[in-house]
């Protein structure tokens, strides 16, 4: 006789789920507050030497030695513009090829145990909490021997990450740098197998500086000693920078060459993530699987034969020289391992599609200028493909938000080509009446995100109104626009004639800096107004490390239906979270973000209503499509 039994399995379920919930509320623990996060802003630069000195004392806390780490066979990405997605790229690769993969990436989308993976599948959640309590333990433990210190949000989950790698017995481990590179958590490795640039571009500025220089000089810090390093391609500014500091550090440094330069034997290029730029991420990533492969196997004839090569150059490919500066990595055959892994990758949020019953969601993380380009023309290609099979009225939505100290109005201009009928923005708080704990954040607070919405919204209203009067376009960076954010022209050093940027008229001090906070300034150079008879500037409370915040229905400052605007042809509104926001893109037709609260459409023109299909594009923000991702599909990581 068969016997089941469904309670146990449900009661087994929900205890994992606890354990799970509560190793995430402890984690939360180690973010600072909005207030802490301006101090430590302020002492950054003088402090930020001892970021690494203090990993590795972290490390050895937890029971994990340098030398641990240097047997996880790593491959450290860094860059501005794809890093993710090239480390994704790689993992594929290399589990093609039947090799067991560790994966560490930043941020995650819906649940933190996605920053972790094995094998392309993010941990599960009782392997997760296992792993947390491990780690957690043992510096708790040891803190009261070294001051009560324990390591920040980021750096606990670098130094997990490793924890899981080496008990999970991996081949290769695949490390995305956090935040820059020289000073980042993840640069206590010393001895990668190789590392990676990707495209590199303004952001991030209040920490690493505010010129492509300076972003690479911080980038190229992750190069070792004699360790090959590649890099896709970059701007000349920043390529003088990184060779000058492969150089001083003595890393082998190469250009790699474009996806279609290289032997596909006959096959079809094919990528699994869309979007132009995914071709660049893509080459960078076949570089550096090629690279690690070869060194694996030289490591296997060394230990068969008991020979050792000469050098380190048969860890270096055949290369030709470009240019008097860098070498230009040699074209090769593309295997089929290399040809299904390309084809075979995914990485959600970027360049994704979710099609519904009437509703396409087009969700993409870009948050800078470059970045912004690529995702329009994505979304003006595929939208365009799809409208083109659907019968009747097809109605365009952006929701849109964007973070730190980034310029709104450069991230605004290019996406309104796209010519949006309805417009949401909405700070990256998941929902207004519930709370969840992998969308916690402290580090900044709601009255800071809910600012600079109606900041991003302003500029919207400005970019769009000047557009529809005629305004003037200039292949230059836009006149005026704040110099900490467009020095060297469209943030890589170059403008671009094929992509007009629009003059948006705001000052040079329009981005502040004050002793104790920045605040970000309306354009008219004054503070904004939060609707709650209190005016505040704007607090760029980010950290190292942002997540998302969620606060209750009763916190939230702003009214949807106080703030909506009819001063354009475009019609917007500011809304209190993201699944706020969704429903009334929608149209409630998302029975996901749909609930018993009646839907106010009244605020839409009557032509745009119940139209045959809504486009919705996701934008400005990893955070809101993670938001996102979890109202639309609560299954993501099943």
């Amino acid at each position: 006789m068969v016997r089941s039994f469904p309670k146990l399995a449900a009661n087994v379920s929900s205890d994992i789920s606890k354990k799970y919930e509560e190793a995430v509320k402890m984690l939360n623990t180690l973010q600072s507050n909005a207030q802490t996060i301006q101090k430590i802003r302020k002492e950054r630069n003088s402090l930020s030497h001892l970021n690494i000195p203090n990993m590795v004392k972290y490390a050895e806390r937890a029971g994990i030695s340098l030398d641990d780490i240097d047997s996880l066979n790593v491959i450290h990405v860094s860059g501005t513009k794809g890093k993710g997605s090239t480390c994704a790229f790689t993992e594929s690769i290399l589990r093609q090829y039947g090799y067991s993969t560790g994966f560490f990436s930043s941020p995650h989308l819906v649940e933190v145990r996605e920053r972790f993976r094995i094998n392309g599948s993010p941990l599960s959640r009782d392997k997760f909490a296992h792993y947390f309590w491990d780690v957690y333990h043992k510096l708790e433990a040891s803190k009261h021997q070294h001051n009560g210190a324990m390591p920040a949000y980021f750096a606990f989950c670098t130094i997990m990450a490793f924890h899981v790698f080496l008990q999970e017995k991996i081949d290769v481990a695949i490390v995305e740098v956090g935040i820059g590179g020289q000073y980042d958590s993840t640069n206590l490795i010393r001895k990668p197998v190789v590392c990676g640039v990707a495209s590199l571009g303004l952001d991030h500025t209040s920490i690493l500086g505010n010129t492509i220089e300076k972003i690479a000089w911080h980038k190229s810090g992750i190069f070792k000693s004699g360790v090959p390093a590649f890099t896709a391609p970059q701007v000349s500014p920043a390529l003088q920078v990184i060779r000058e500091r492969a150089e001083e550090i003595g890393s082998p440094l190469h250009k790699v060459l474009p996806l279609q330069d290289l032997n596909f034997q006959g096959r079809k290029l094919e990528i699994g993530i869309e979007g132009s730029m995914q071709m660049v991420n893509a080459a960078l990533a076949m570089q550096l699987s090629k690279t690690w492969i070869e060194n694996r196997e030289r490591n296997a004839r060394i230990e068969d034969t008991g020979e050792m090569e000469n050098g380190v150059q048969s860890s270096i490919p055949n290369a030709k020289e470009s240019s008097p500066c860098i070498p230009e990595c040699e074209p090769f055959a593309v295997t089929e391992n290399m040809h299904q892994g390309l084809a075979m990758c995914s990485w959600a949020g970027r360049n994704q599609s979710i099609k519904k019953q009437r509703l396409t969601y087009y969700l993409d993380g870009a948050h800078t200028f470059e970045s912004i380009q690529q995702c329009v023309e994505w979304f003006k290609t595929a939208s365009a493909k799809e409208a083109k099979t659907i019968r009747g009225k097809v109605v365009k939505v952006i929701v849109f938000n964007t973070t730190g100290d980034r310029d709104p109005s450069v991230l605004i201009a290019p996406l309104t080509d796209c010519q949006f009928d309805l417009v949401a923005f909405c700070p990256n708080i998941a929902f207004s009446n519930r709370n969840t704990l992998d969308l916690t954040n402290n580090t900044v607070t709601t009255e800071s995100q809910h600012a600079r919405c109606l900041l991003n919204k302003e500029f919207w209203i400005k970019v769009h109104q000047s557009r529809t009067a005629g305004a003037e376009f200039s292949d230059d960076v836009p006149s005026g626009t704040s110099k900490r954010t467009l020095q060297n022209g469209n943030a890589n050093g170059q403008t671009n004639g094929s992509n007009k940027r629009l003059k948006v008229d705001h000052n040079d001090d329009d981005i502040s800096q004050t002793e104790d906070q920045k605040s970000l300034k309306s354009s008219n150079g004054v503070s904004l107004d939060l609707g709650n008879g209190e005016s505040k500037s704007v607090i760029n409370g980010e950290s190292e490390d942002p997540l998302f915040h969620n606060i209750s229905c009763e916190q939230a400052t702003c009214d949807s239906r106080s703030i909506h605007s009819h001063d354009t042809d475009v019609i917007s509104q500011v809304f209190p979270s993201i699944f706020d926001a969704l429903k009334w893109a929608t149209q409630g037709r998302d029975q996901l973000v749909n609930d018993d609260i009646k839907l106010d459409l009244n605020d839409i023109p009557e032509d745009l209503r119940d139209p045959a299909h809504i486009q919705v594009l996701v934008t400005g923000s990893l955070h809101l499509v993670g938001g996102v991702l979890r109202a639309v599909g609560p299954d993501y990581n099943s």
